[in-house]
């Protein structure tokens, strides 16, 4: 029997039927992507999630703990200008949620809080929680001091975390013949520096190296108003060469200090007073930077409680060698005032300081997979303390969201005290991820 004609009526009648039945139903809301939602809101929005884990390479007798890095991190960045006829402050809030799980917590850590906004045509003003830096050097910094994370460099934190943040003022001046930039900080912050906490360290007080067992207690000047810091900036550009002059009246940055009575590490007052230079040289970029480190509390040198003032010269030079392929080199000095001073003073049993510290630096960097994959190292070498801290890295973008991270913190040292070889049994490898938005 043939039926054909009469199937596709019915077929026909049954489609009519349900896309009436469609027609009186609304559609739904297309999906919307967490792209199309931040791109909706009233103020601009991004971030990232990233998890990260390291350990060391060796164990320490002064930690317990064998990872160096065990965290899951959620930073959320807001951005909102407000137009006010001519007039158009830019409001930014950066902070971070962190859960570490080498030290069992989660906090929260306000990056950034801060409001701009330009007051005149030649003024802007920065004020609020930022993050500062200046100066030349490569991952080596004279006249730049503003506080440093150095606990979150060495156990592999992205490197935007060795900058710390300041509550500050900041007045940028741009003129005919030169921009000053002036930073007033109303409380000093110190580094963060090694304690023993997560990182064992040299004790000059025990005579040996310490950790858990011997973590530092310090005495912070950290008064409002009173313990502040200013720093100064006056730097111009004169075809394609940037000059710039410095000043700074705060603190040491780390202990450079101790309590007699308490045996506390403290933060003796200092000054700065530098310059630099910047430009092409040959077929790459030159850098020549210096300071002059004045230990107020210290002008004459024999205090031994107290570091002495110092010279710090900065040179450097980086160039492409290659394609994709980036040279850099840097030579550091410090050179110690008034040291037979420092050694005619220095107690029993503390290991002297050269009166001359050179550190070199190499800087090698390679981009593969049209510059998705990211091949880095970073040495410091020190040939007057014989020690060195090696820095490879290897970073993947796997797609516009995702990036991956594996790397190093290598030190070596011949003697536990120097700077680099107090951190050997602190080696570590690390890994991470980070989904971007």
């Amino acid at each position: 029997m043939n039926n054909g004609p009469t199937v596709s009526v019915v077929s026909i009648l049954f489609l009519l039927l349900a896309a009436a039945v469609l027609a009186e139903e609304p559609a739904p809301p297309p999906r919307r992507s967490l792209s199309d939602i931040i791109e909706n809101l009233p103020f601009g929005l991004n971030g990232f999630f990233e998890a990260r884990a390291g350990t060391r390479t060796q164990s320490d007798r002064h930690i317990s703990k064998t990872a160096t890095i065990a965290e899951t991190r959620l930073q959320l960045e807001i951005t909102k200008v407000f137009e006010i006829g001519d007039f158009a402050p830019e409001l930014r809030i950066k902070g971070d949620l962190l859960y570490d799980g080498v030290m069992a917590n989660t906090k929260a850590d306000l990056r950034e809080a801060y409001v701009l906004f330009s007051p005149l045509e030649t003024v802007d003003l920065k004020i609020g929680r930022q993050v500062l830096t200046w100066g030349t050097g490569d991952l080596l910094f004279i006249n730049d001091l503003f506080p440093k994370d150095w606990v979150s460099f060495f156990i592999g934190r992205d490197d935007e975390y060795l900058k710390a943040p300041s509550d500050a003022v900041r007045v940028s001046y741009y003129g005919d013949w030169a921009n000053v930039d002036l930073v007033y900080t109303a409380r000093f912050r110190p580094d963060e520096y090694v304690t023993g906490e997560r990182l064992s360290y040299w004790s000059d007080a025990l005579g040996r190296r310490a950790g858990e067992d011997n973590t530092v207690a310090d005495e912070v000047p950290e008064d409002w108003f009173s313990d502040d810091e200013f720093a100064l900036r006056i730097f111009r550009n004169i075809r394609g060469y940037e000059f710039a002059l410095y000043a700074y009246r705060g603190y040491w940055p780390t202990p450079a200090g101790m309590d007699p009575t308490t045996f506390d590490a403290t933060f003796p007052q200092l000054s700065v007073y530098g310059a630099s230079f910047r430009g092409p040289v040959l077929k790459g970029i030159g850098n020549v930077e210096f300071g002059y480190y004045d230990s107020r509390d210290d002008r004459s040198g024999d205090d031994p409680l107290v570091r002495n003032s110092e010279l710090r010269l900065l040179v450097g030079y980086e160039q492409e060698i290659g394609h994709d392929f980036t040279a850099g080199l840097q030579y550091y000095l410090e050179w110690m005032m008034d040291y037979d001073d420092y050694h005619r003073t220095l107690p029993p049993g503390i290991h002297s300081r050269d009166q001359l510290r050179h550190v070199l630096t190499l800087r090698l960097t390679k981009l593969l997979m049209n510059q998705n994959l990211t091949l880095s190292f970073f040495a410091y070498y020190s040939p007057s303390d014989s020690d060195a801290y090696l820095r490879p890295k290897v970073h993947y973008k796997v797609s516009d969201h995702w990036a991956a991270e594996v790397g190093a913190n290598i030190f070596l040292g011949s003697r536990d005290h120097t700077f680099f070889g107090m951190f050997e049994r602190d080696t570590n490898v690390y890994c991470g991820a980070r989904y971007s938005f």
